[in-house]
Parts: structure tokens; C-alpha cells; sequence
């Protein structure tokens, strides 16, 4: 069988754990690819809301094997805390878990790092969750990081102790934060202790195995296609690649098992933190799209900048990515609006308009070229089926399939599974 993938097209919060959720029954195993903590997919069942940050958002079926990658950056204290939280809900997840060996962890002195860091930074700062990911990736790079298979070897508190030693040298070139280094050590070697326990594997040949028994394999990116860290708004970015390319080495599959790639849009556009954003909205609309969506961070808490669908933007990481299928969500959310607009071209500082998102979008773009929509002003939330829609919303995922020349597969209406249009 063959691994289709499903990530997102924006700057993140498109809505991943939902739509994995609800495909999660199609396959035999979701695999997390990349990232870490600082991602925050949000699953509505019913009147429960569960946020997942690294465990893959396929737990809530009970055959469904759960994969962290070798991509993936752990911080054992939130893993734990991520799982504790489930079997609170009623729900343990270990049975169905499995964490790759390679996989990098995340020291507390990581996150002080990566705090003092940001904190540094003043008005430069890029938007930093301060979950440790970056110093992680950072020691991943520069062949110092500790893995997950290393807690079981004889020397693990020793190579602790010399990369902390490290970090600790590195973090006096910065102003001082306020930081219980020995309380968060402390519980760090309680959750490895956790960690020990689960089931570890060697995820590549664990993967594959499955392939080659006709497994069924989703991979589940985090974040967003434009955080991408070589092809994202860097410096305004994530450290892992969150594009389809990223798959390959974080779960270690070769290129040729990708089957399927499903990218997942809002019908508007949101980002979290620093970085360009042309299509963002700074009036009364974009505050609305706030409140409606609800566009606050999973996983920092905080607003979200909000503003129209960006055309040029989208077919630039459709390209990258290789999408085979779309994923429209939040549609319901501009039915608040009487019109809404999509970006259609860039007008650069040179005076040329153009369709490709330029080197440096911050400072190359000067204004943005809008196509207006009429809204339907009608609570779509509860329909079932496309034809049901009114035609101002067809019309408008009819727009984005041939702009983007991409299938629209699904669209989310709402956050419960049940809140879902499947096209097919």
C-alpha cells in the first residue's frame, strides 16, 4: 500500500486534527512527521474538546495504530501530560502508541533557551511558541541532540548532563529569565521515566513493515506549509519541513509511497505571531472573522491575525507539496459577512502585478489585487450535503478548485465530525 499525507496551506490552525480525526477509520495507521509541542490540533467529539500538541490526532479510534516519527521533536513532560489528560477523559492511548527512537527530545534547558532567546530579541521577535523546538532542531543539525532511544542506554544522565552543561554556556550571553531550571529537570526525569515504559520503535522498518503488509498509512503534518523552514516566510518559520518532502525523512518512507496528498485551506487566512502576511485585515472584518472563528491559538492562546484567502499563496505551496485533493474549512464562518474577497494578484514595489509569491514578501508587495464574493448571511453549520449550500458558497468552492485546479473533497462547517460536507 502506499502513504497518503494531509497538511496544511497556510501559516498553521487550518484545521488538521479534525479532518484526521474524521479520515482516521480509513487507515491502519496515523504517523506524526515533523514538528512538536508546539502544535495544537483540536478535536471536537460531542461536548468533550481534546487538544493534541504530539500525539497523533487518530487516538480516538480504537484500531487505529498512532505513530510519533523520527521527524518529531518530543518534550516528555507535555507528552505525558497529553496522555495523563486522555485517560482522565476515559481514554488510554498506549496501547495504540508507538514512539520512533530517533526521535529528538527536548531538554528544560532547551525551552530556557529558547525563551531568553526570543526575549532578546524585543521587537525582532519571530513568534516563538518557546516550547524548546527550535534549540532541539538546533542540537539535531548540530549533532548534540539526545534521542529517544538513548534513555535506555547506560550513559544517558552523563550526555544529559554535558549538553545541559552546554546550553547553560550558551545561555549566559543572555539577559536573565526568570526560569525554575531544577523544579522542570525534575519533573523531566519523572516523564522519561514514562517515556521508558511505552512502546519504542525503530520507526523506519516499523513503517515500512506496514507497507509491505498492505497497511493503510495517513501522515499527519503539523503547523503550516508556509512555515516551512526552507520554503516558508523565513525567517518567520518552523525548524522542521512541514511540506510533503518532510514525510520522507521523518517517517522514513522513499518518495515513491506517496500516494494521495490532501492540503487542507481555511476559507479565509490566519496566522499566528511575526512574519508578512499580505492578505491580513486590520478593520472591523477581520476582527469578525476573529470572534466567529474562534482564532485563538491551541496551544499559545493567543488571537490570531486574521484576513482574506490568498490565491497566489495557496497554488504556490499546492505546487510544492503536490496536492492531489483539497479540504475547505471554516466555511461557515463567512456567513457572517455580507462579502468577502480572495487575493488574485500581488502588485510588487518594482510596479509589476504577478501571480508568485516574491523572495521577500514583507517588503516586495505593495498592495493586493482582491476579487469580492457576495456572502449568504445564512447558518450553513447543519447541511449535509454540497447541493444544499447556498449558491454563493458553491460558487465559491467551485472558484477555488479551478484556480487552484485541485478536487475539493471535504468541507468543514463547524468543529464536531459530524459538522462535515463530503463531496463524493
Amino acid at each position: 500500500m502506499a502513504v497518503d499525507v494531509l497538511l496544511g496551506l497556510q501559516w498553521g490552525d487550518e484545521g488538521k486534527g479534525k479532518i484526521v480525526d474524521h479520515l482516521s477509520d480509513r487507515y491502519h495507521a496515523i504517523c506524526r512527521f515533523q514538528g512538536g509541542p508546539n502544535a495544537g490540533h483540536t478535536i471536537k467529539i460531542g461536548k468533550d474538546k481534546h487538544v493534541l500538541h504530539t500525539i497523533p490526532s487518530g487516538v480516538f479510534r480504537p484500531d487505529t495504530m498512532n505513530v510519533v516519527g523520527s521527524g518529531v521533536v518530543i518534550d516528555p513532560i507535555t507528552f505525558q501530560g497529553e496522555i495523563e489528560g486522555l485517560q482522565r477523559s476515559g481514554l488510554d492511548c498506549t496501547p495504540n502508541l508507538y514512539i520512533s527512537r530517533k526521535a529528538h527530545l527536548i531538554l528544560p534547558t532547551h525551552r530556557y533557551l529558547d525563551a531568553a532567546s526570543e526575549a532578546q530579541k524585543g521587537a525582532k521577535k519571530i513568534g516563538s511558541t518557546l516550547r524548546g523546538i527550535g534549540p532541539t532542531y538546533m542540537d539535531k543539525t548540530g549533532r548534540n541532540g539526545l534521542r529517544v532511544g538513548d534513555i535506555t542506554q547506560s550513559d544517558f544522565k552523563k550526555r544529559y548532563q554535558s549538553l545541559k552543561n552546554k546550553h547553560l554556556k550558551l545561555a549566559s550571553i543572555y539577559p536573565e529569565i526568570e526560569f525554575n531550571l531544577q523544579e522542570e529537570e525534575a519533573k523531566w526525569f519523572t516523564a522519561i521515566d514514562r517515556l521508558m515504559k511505552l512502546q519504542l520503535i525503530d520507526c523506519e522498518y516499523f513503517i515500512n513493515d506496514l507497507l509491505k503488509n498492505g497497511k493503510n498509512i495517513l501522515a499527519e503534518g503539523a503547523q503550516g506549509s508556509m512555515l516551512d523552514i526552507t520554503y516558508g516566510t523565513y525567517p518567520y518559520v518552523t525548524s522542521s519541513n512541514t511540506t510533503t518532502a518532510g514525510v520522507c525523512t521523518g517517517l522514513g518512507v522513499p518518495p515513491s509511497s506517496i500516494n494521495k496528498v490532501i492540503g487542507i485551506t481555511k476559507a479565509y487566512c490566519t496566522r499566528v505571531g511575526s512574519g508578512p502576511f499580505p492578505t491580513e485585515l486590520f478593520d472591523e472584518i477581520g476582527e469578525k472573522l476573529m470572534e466567529e472563528g474562534k482564532e485563538y491559538g491551541a496551544t499559545t492562546g493567543r488571537a490570531r491575525r486574521c484576513g482574506w484567502i490568498d490565491i497566489p499563496q495557496l497554488k504556490y505551496v499546492v505546487m510544492l507539496n503536490g496536492v492531489t485533493e483539497l479540504v475547505i474549512t471554516k466555511l461557515d464562518v463567512l456567513s457572517v459577512l455580507d462579502s468577502f474577497n480572495a487575493g488574485m494578484f500581488y502588485s510588487l514595489n518594482n510596479g509589476e502585478k504577478s501571480e508568485q509569491l516574491p523572495f521577500d514578501p514583507e517588503n516586495q508587495i505593495r498592495d493586493i489585487d482582491y476579487r469580492t464574493f457576495q456572502g449568504w448571511k445564512n447558518d450553513i453549520s447543519q447541511v449535509k450535503s454540497f447541493s444544499d449550500l447556498p449558491e454563493q458558497a458553491t460558487s465559491f468552492v467551485q472558484f477555488l478548485e479551478k484556480e487552484l485546479n485541485v478536487p475539493v473533497k471535504m468541507i468543514s462547517i463547524g468543529p464536531e465530525r459530524t459538522q462535515t460536507i463530503l463531496m463524493d
